[in-house]
């Protein structure tokens, strides 16, 4: 997450602010005139003006014709200085959070990374093994499309149970009972040694 540049004027700003409040200008003391300023910063007198302007509007320092710039408050100065620290607290929890969610990102790309290839480490299996789930393909025509599983009375007709089904790319693990049967879903389907013909001929039918 790229953080939010802070304006030159306003980092020289804070950088006043916090040489008052450490002592190094102190309360009535005036500070260097603006072009003195602008060469210790290295920028233009204007950069200088504006910051300034912000010390004054919260009322750090003061500045008048004939006065030139003169130290007003340094509690202030402390409270600008607070109010970004604030700010930069902030953005480090902005941070930690989307560095969260980018782990979690891939801890459920794994998760389901390592899902996809038991599935297909059961399916070399499941001659061999009864519940290593079977994979059944729902071709067009068939006359349970848009029914759940519930309706169509699957386990009665079958024998076998749906854990899961793979649409459009992505698995899902245990639909239940209310899922619909859609066109080009595969039904991942654990029973017996005669559980897979009777699924394909009732899919058929």
């Amino acid at each position: 997450m790229q953080r939010a540049q802070i304006p030159t004027y306003e980092r020289i700003a804070i950088d006043l602010a916090n040489r008052i409040y450490d002592g190094k200008f102190k309360v009535g003391e005036k500070i260097h005139g603006r072009s003195t300023l602008a060469s210790e910063y290295k920028v233009s007198p204007e950069t200088v003006r504006r910051a300034i302007k912000i010390l004054e509007d919260v009322e750090i320092v003061k500045s008048t014709k004939g006065s030139g710039i003169v130290i007003s408050s340094r509690e202030n100065a402390y409270k600008y200085i607070h109010r970004f620290s604030n700010l930069a607290s902030i953005k480090d929890l902005e941070k930690e959070i989307n560095t969260l969610i980018t782990e979690r990102d891939k801890l459920d790309e794994q998760l389901f990374d390592t899902v996809r290839k038991i599935m297909d480490y059961s399916t070399k299996l499941r001659h061999t093994n009864p519940l290593a789930p079977i994979e059944v393909e729902v071709f067009p025509g068939c006359v349970h499309i848009g029914k759940t599983i519930s309706e169509v009375k699957f386990w009665q007709n079958t024998g076998g149970t749906v854990i899961g089904m793979k649409r459009k790319g992505e698995l899902i693990i245990s639909p239940g009972p209310y899922a619909l049967i859609l066109e080009g879903d595969v039904l991942l389907i654990i029973g017996d040694d005669e559980t897979y013909e009777r699924v394909v001929h009732f899919l058929e039918d």
